[in-house]
């Protein structure tokens, strides 16, 4: 049985106590319902993949075999999750488990995960630090600037987009848009929170 939101995030929070970790789950769990949507997918699904995909990165922070994604794997095997759904959080990171993304849903979890990442980072450095602020073409503009947020692996997002069949820029849109939808919870509204 799949299990439901609640117990993913039941499980983050209890590996987690970063909010930048968190925050990323959100992100990318804003961004897998979107695209739920888009390939008329169960969202519910999608959206717990994308909330523990990292879930035990903190305490596990070593890529391989004894850290992240790996261990994450064994506590959902412990844990009865279903072996679709730990194949999933493995194929997020094909270059450590060689799990290659196969089905839709593992290919736009490869596809969001570094892409989340960058364009929290283009929103921290506005002025109003809001996402809501943010346009595709301020993404694109950071993008080439290598230096910036340099730990977004812009080749994996690339081959992410390419997995879906779409254009970069339509990615992003979809991927901040998302993200745009749940920007008080990512606190990222900026100047427009409630004080």
């Amino acid at each position: 049985m799949w299990p439901t939101r609640d117990a993913a995030w039941t499980l983050l929070n209890e590996y987690t106590q970063s909010q930048n970790l968190i925050t990323h789950a959100l992100a990318v769990e804003a961004a897998m319902r979107a695209y739920a949507r888009r390939f008329e997918a169960d969202e519910e699904r999608w959206a717990v993949v994308g909330l523990i995909h990292d879930f035990e990165y903190e305490r596990y922070p070593d890529l391989g075999e004894a850290g992240h994604p790996f261990k994450g794997a064994q506590i959902l095997r412990e844990l009865g999750w279903p072996e679709d759904l730990i194949r999933a959080v493995l194929s997020h990171a094909p270059g450590i488990t060689e799990v290659i993304p196969q089905n839709i849903m593992e290919k736009s979890l490869y596809a969001v995960d570094e892409l989340t990442g960058l364009i929290t980072a283009v929103a921290l450095v506005r002025p109003s630090k809001s996402i809501l602020d943010v346009k595709v073409r301020s993404v694109k503009k950071k993008w080439k600037d290598k230096r910036f947020a340099a730990g977004a692996n812009r080749e994996d997002i690339e081959k992410g987009a390419e997995m879906l069949g779409m254009p970069l820029a339509e990615h992003i849109g979809v991927v901040l848009e998302a993200m745009q939808d749940i920007a008080e919870e990512l606190g990222l509204a900026g100047d427009q929170q409630p004080v």
